[in-house]
């Protein structure tokens, strides 16, 4: 049976790949194809899909967060693999080999996944509300194995204004310890970093293109490392991110319509998913609008439509046509057009914003918010700001770090609709020319992998 690695190096498109001789020498062993992602092209639905062969109305990831109808809450970014329906590649491959082994080196959805071996960022959150970088691992002794050769794990590069790329050489450590030491079968491993730059200040800037580079210096050892071994190496890309520059403030516009609720504490404003007769939880250019009375649909579908920067919005019929009629879309799903993307917005006035919008903060913000990549222009010394107030949290004091811009206006690219532009296309790539084609649909990328990796199914 062959080991097999696949490498999830996020944003890596044709335009990237100019810039990446040592992953382009993969392709030049075997072959390139053009995947073709599934809407949204996000992060979690696409890793679902990839691992699943299932579209998001059947694995039911339908963004990287959505609304808990039955908890009244909008949640991103959640870790339990219970959330993802299917039979995972590891439930196929082991009906043919009960004992293939299997290692998850930072995909998503990672904790509770029944594989062999875990690894996945996750802070310490302690009771006086500091947060310290650390990550789970299963087994659990795994964690002082790999913390003790290569440090903590670097969360404030992970995301964030300082994201960049000591985590994604952290993890190909970590996946290089896993592979050599533990020796699965299956290594799939979440590379981050060309992730940051291009929504920064967008795809096709020397920026990026400098970022590219360095990863690929990062990825070079690693990957003639798994030559030696003999592994086979899927390398992909979940999307593209497309040059973008304008925001879509489509919960302010349903605010303005009085669809939209709020509730004020301490003079700041909070959406009240409760009480608001439709609200959009943002993802990059995909949008879920949740309609709680169904004779307001066809109202709000105008009104969104309606937005500059909209290209679509999808019923029943048109979500059912993409993949996306799941219980826990929205009744509308709003698409960006190319160039544009959803805030998560819903305050009329800065100054009713709440505290979090101006810090990194994914797990409170009702939707996504790339400008949590940049810091803001608008305060003075904000660098040295910031740092002050890591100096106060480690000294035990009370702090809040505010370094996220209230203006959208300095993210320069997005992803999330389907890519018109091949350029921004994601890609496949493979060290073995005989399963060669020109392109991949994502939900047949389960079965290439349990061809490459020998496994037969029924």
């Amino acid at each position: 049976m062959t080991r097999l690695v696949v490498l999830d190096i996020v944003g890596l498109t044709p335009r990237m790949l100019r810039h990446m001789p040592a992953v382009s020498a993969v392709a030049e062993q075997g072959f390139q194809a053009r995947l073709n992602t599934v809407l949204p092209a996000v992060t979690c639905s696409v890793q679902s899909t990839l691992l699943t062969g299932a579209p998001p109305c059947e694995h039911g990831i339908v963004g990287n967060g959505w609304y808990f109808r039955d908890l009244g809450e909008v949640l991103l970014w959640r870790q339990h693999n219970a959330l993802v329906g299917g039979e995972k590649i590891w439930h196929t491959a082991r009906k043919a080999d009960p004992d293939y082994k299997v290692a998850n080196v930072c995909w998503w959805y990672a904790m509770g996944a029944d594989v062999d071996l875990t690894v996945t960022p996750r802070p310490i959150y302690y009771s006086d509300g500091r947060k310290e970088p650390d990550c789970y691992t299963w087994p659990p002794a795994l964690h002082d194995e790999l913390t003790d050769r290569l440090g903590d794990f670097p969360l404030f590069t992970y995301w964030g204004p300082n994201a960049g790329l000591p985590s994604s050489q952290w993890i190909l450590a970590a996946a290089r310890q896993i592979f050599d030491e533990h020796r699965p079968d299956l290594t799939l491993v979440y590379v981050p970093h060309l992730d940051y730059e291009p929504q920064r200040s967008g795809p096709d800037s020397p920026q990026t293109a400098r970022e590219a580079r360095r990863l690929d210096d990062a990825l070079r050892p690693l990957l003639e490392h798994f030559r030696r071994e003999n592994a086979t190496v899927v390398i992909l890309s979940e999307y593209g991110i497309a040059p973008a520059s304008r925001p879509v403030d489509i919960n302010r516009a349903l605010r303005g319509a009085g669809l939209l609720e709020v509730h004020t504490q301490d003079g700041m404003e909070y959406l009240d998913p409760w009480t608001s007769r439709a609200f959009a939880v943002a993802d990059h250019q995909i949008a879920h609008v949740y309609v709680r009375d169904p004779a307001d649909t066809a109202a709000v579908a105008k009104i969104v439509a309606e937005l500059p920067g909209v290209d679509q919005v999808l019923d029943a019929e048109g979500k059912a046509a993409h993949g996306l009629d799941h219980e826990r879309s929205g009744e509308l799903v709003a698409v960006a057009e190319s160039d544009a993307w959803f805030t998560y917005y819903y305050w009329l006035d800065d100054d009713r914003a709440p505290d979090f919008a101006r810090q990194v903060e994914i797990h409170r913000k009702p939707g996504y918010d790339p400008a949590e990549l940049l810091y803001d222009p608008t305060v003075p010394a904000v660098k040295a700001r910031a740092i002050g107030q890591v100096a106060r949290k480690k000294a035990g004091l009370r702090y809040r770090i505010q370094t996220v811009p209230l203006d959208p206006s300095g993210v320069r690219g997005s992803h999330g609709c389907l890519p018109q532009d091949p350029q921004d296309s994601p890609v496949l790539l493979c060290s073995r020319p005989e399963a060669a084609r020109d392109e991949i649909d994502a939900t047949d990328v389960k079965s290439l992998l349990l061809t490459l990796a020998g496994i037969t199914t029924p």
